[in-house]
């Protein structure tokens, strides 16, 4: 899969206004909360991740942020604008996690249909339908009909349709669902060449490994309000879990562990080995944590810092029932 430019060209003076904002965003149904006071900041030309469990107000989410659903209250601005305004619409590219395409329409007869629809002019869409076929890894099968299609070839060709029109803020829900690990790699790919090009992406996704792959930032929702959004860097540091394996736990080691740091979990299933992990606040707590073992008389196996990942993150929020909003 090739990755020629797929977004607009950025400016020289590019807009300092963000590409999603929202204030205390709520959307009713028959009177129940589904997103209830959730507010957003998301900076142009960047790829943020919109994290949460089934029934977390996501989908409703994005469909007033495209203007597909009116919010009950709130502030909400996209690219400077409203998305109701079809200028606004004009500069915005979708891919929906549930997608249902003409098959009786070929690969091309798709993309040009949809390239109308957003305006392009025919010798536009003669040009730029070969390029997005191409950077999706259908080169050459765009005169097939989509009846034949594959699910993940079907995934891929709607893809092209979210980047045809070289929109500045694409929305991608589960981009990946039908996609072999090659082919997740390949979006990798165009998601990162989409950042490159100063385009904005919205991904929400259930890989919570390729979320942190690609994402510069990531908000947690649940229940219709956002727990904790901002950098991956401010996410995921101020925190080193420790891995920790020894003979056997003597009296007293544990306390002294959990003065060090947390003590999340122990394991005393294997004959002669125990294991622990601790998080500690930061990496010079380390020499304290071995300093601490060989005092008890436990014999030290492996003593392995690694860095929180973004799945144990999204499960401390998301089961903690009292979590606390950003």
């Amino acid at each position: 899969m090739n990755t020629p430019q797929v977004g607009p060209q950025v400016a020289a003076q590019p807009s300092t206004s963000a590409a999603i904002e929202t204030r205390e965003l709520r959307k009713l149904y028959r009177g129940r909360p589904v997103v209830d006071g959730l507010s957003l900041h998301v900076p142009r030309g960047e790829v943020f991740g919109f994290l949460g469990p089934n029934g977390a107000g996501k989908s409703t989410t994005v469909k007033m942020l495209l203007g597909l659903v009116l919010p009950s209250g709130g502030e909400l601005r996209v690219l400077g604008g409203h998305p109701a305004d079809p200028r606004v619409r004009a500069r915005l590219g979708f891919l929906p996690e549930q997608f249902r395409f003409q098959t009786w329409m070929t690969g091309e007869e798709f993309l040009r249909f949809h390239g109308r629809l957003a305006g392009l002019k025919a010798d536009e869409l003669r040009a730029r339908i070969p390029q997005v076929l191409e950077t999706v890894g259908l080169g050459g099968r765009g005169s097939e009909p989509l009846g034949g299609y594959s699910k993940g070839m079907l995934q891929r060709c709607g893809l092209a349709g979210a980047i045809l029109a070289r929109p500045e803020l694409v929305f991608l829900d589960e981009p990946t669902s039908a996609l072999d690990p090659i082919g997740r790699v390949e979006v990798r790919e165009i998601i990162e060449g989409l950042r490159a090009e100063g385009v904005a992406v919205f991904l929400n996704s259930h890989l919570l490994s390729e979320v942190e792959q690609v994402c510069d930032r990531v908000a947690f929702v649940k229940a219709g309000r956002v727990l904790l959004q901002g950098s991956m860097r401010e996410l995921m540091g101020g925190v080193v879990p420790v891995v920790l394996r020894v003979d056997t736990l003597p009296p007293g080691l544990l306390d002294t562990l959990a003065r060090l740091g947390e003590v999340r979990h122990t394991d005393l299933q294997t004959p002669g080995r125990a294991e622990v992990e601790l998080w500690l606040a930061q990496e010079d707590g380390l020499p304290a944590v071995a300093d601490a073992v060989h005092q008890s008389g436990a014999r030290l196996y492996a003593l392995t810092p690694r860095r929180p990942d973004l799945e144990t993150l999204f499960l401390d929020l998301i089961e903690t029932p009292e979590a606390p909003r950003a």
